[in-house]
């Protein structure tokens, strides 16, 4: 029993394999339990206990914050040399605090919840911390480097599709909790009762990372702890990652944790809304997650990213058209356009960020380099979100409005005005991460990856890839256009023939 906590000396293709397939189960349950304990359900948690924006904020920067707990993790690792054995205990620990947060309605008053739910949403983000930090150690020497697009790719792809339907599920019950008097704790039910799903499922996770097996760590090559953690910074091509990767987290942190504030109290969504539009954009995620795959594969992680990053960039810029200044009839198909748009720069980014750092990582240094990566990537994503909170607050009493304006000679109207654009409250956090997105690409065009092609070619090959897709779905020209004409226009040429139903 003790041996299977412990790193083996050498491990043969068929423990490789084993540990695969383990890490794809464990993704699934552990997807499960972070869409259950984050983003609405989390946001919803705590709307439905008076938070302000600005509590919203801090609630969106915790989890970045704990990344700092990376830099001593790292130090950890490299003491006691049993990633498997730090990674179960924290997982454990960790995922069991969210028995305590699922009853703390009932055992903490209503005007202290808050207070409480902080500090005990910190432990368990900074557990976790430490668990990633061996995890991405113990994995990056179990993986082979040739296998990595493929693993990720399928970890994600069904991590996402269980992960989505579980949270579809958690959006209809947290409604129907509220619609039904006879349920108890009204609101507050549904959540213990989600939140005591999740952490099930975490346990469950923790079960198959106990079936992965762990090679043991090279031997230290003499270096001191602070010298490890410099390597990265001196690293120059990985210093220019982080850079991209900090004001991507920066630009990202600093609009996502309002996504659910601005569906559920500015366009006042049911939670079963924001759920369904969440897992819609996932679904398109575990779509794309292969056809990002396939592109990483033949050309590079780089390549992916300057179409998925411009992508998701460009669907924060929709969001202040979805009202004028309400709620109108192209509300709800803005909204379907944001989270196709999304979730497709989401699968790319999510997908070929993580792998970039991996393969810019030296072998048996990982554990360092990755830590350095979450520290710099979380200080931004910490201070994105509480940065957002306080402007969104003082942003709630500003309002932009452009009109356009039509006169007539006769007729009982002579003026008409069309609203063209309505900029209020979160409109203006939603328009300034737009803005740190387009720094964020600027910067990634510094990264250097072997195999990197140039961007025009980039376009063509994703709307290749996407016509041969397309030609297995239909061959009806007609059709097929439809859907590839938006991406025509990023192509180089876009307005040459497609073959489209050749």
């Amino acid at each position: 029993m003790l041996q299977s906590f412990l790193p083996k000396p050498q491990l043969d293709e068929a423990d490789v394999n084993r540990g695969l397939r383990a890490l794809v189960l464990d993704a699934v349950f552990s997807q499960t339990m972070m869409v259950l304990t984050t983003g609405a359900f989390l946001i919803g948690f705590a709307l439905a206990h008076g938070a302000s924006n600005t509590v919203i904020g801090i609630l969106g920067g915790m989890g970045p914050l704990a990344m700092v707990i990376q830099v001593p993790a790292v130090w950890v690792v490299q003491r006691f040399r049993h990633r498997k054995a730090i990674v179960l205990v924290t997982a454990l620990v960790s995922r069991a605090a969210w028995l305590a947060i699922a009853f703390l309605p009932f055992i903490v008053p209503a005007e202290h919840l808050l207070q409480v739910l902080l500090p005990v949403l910190f432990l368990t983000y900074a557990l976790g911390n430490v668990c990633g930090c061996a995890f991405n150690s113990w994995i990056r020497d179990l993986v082979p480097e040739g296998r990595l697009v493929t693993l990720f790719s399928r970890r994600l792809s069904y991590a996402t599709l269980v992960g989505a339907l579980v949270s579809l599920a958690g959006g209809f019950a947290v409604d129907y909790w509220k619609r039904e008097s006879w349920l108890p704790g009204g609101a507050n039910g549904s959540y213990t009762v989600i939140f005591v799903v999740a952490t099930l499922s975490g346990m469950a996770g923790v079960v198959y990372l106990w079936l992965t097996p762990e090679p043991r760590m090279p031997e230290p090559n003499g270096e001191g702890f602070f010298t490890a953690l410099r390597a990265p910074l001196h690293d120059r091509n990985f210093r220019q990652l982080l850079v991209f990767l900090s004001s991507w987290n920066f630009a990202l942190n600093f609009a996502t944790p309002f996504f659910s504030v601005y569906l559920l109290q500015r366009l006042g969504l049911s939670m079963s809304w924001v759920i369904g539009l969440t897992v819609f954009s996932q679904l398109v995620n575990v779509v794309f997650f292969r056809y990002w795959a396939a592109m990483a594969d033949r050309l590079s992680n780089k390549s992916v990213l300057l179409i998925a990053v411009p992508l998701f960039t460009l669907s924060l810029l929709l969001w202040p058209f979805t009202t004028m200044p309400n709620r109108y009839m192209l509300t709800i198909p803005l909204l379907v356009l944001i989270h196709v748009v999304a979730g497709i720069g989401t699968a790319g980014v999510t997908l070929c960020g993580g792998n970039l750092a991996f393969k810019l990582a030296p072998y048996g240094q990982a554990g360092a380099y990755l830590a350095v990566n979450s520290l710099v990537s979380g200080i931004a994503a910490t201070v994105a979100p509480v940065i957002a909170g306080f402007s969104a607050d003082w942003f709630n009493s500003k309002h932009l409005a452009l009109t356009l304006k039509l006169s007539f000679m006769t007729g009982a109207q002579g003026t008409q005005e069309i609203p063209t654009l309505n900029v209020s409250g979160l409109d203006f956090i939603f328009l300034t991460a737009f803005v740190l997105g387009l720094y964020a690409i600027h910067r990634l065009l510094s990264v250097r990856e072997k195999g990197t092609v140039k961007e025009s070619e980039v376009r063509q090959e994703a709307l290749a890839e996407m016509l041969r897709n397309l030609r297995q779905v239909s061959t009806v020209a007609g059709i097929g256009q439809l859907f590839v004409a938006p991406f025509a226009f990023l192509s180089k040429g876009g307005g040459r023939n497609t073959g489209l139903g050749d």
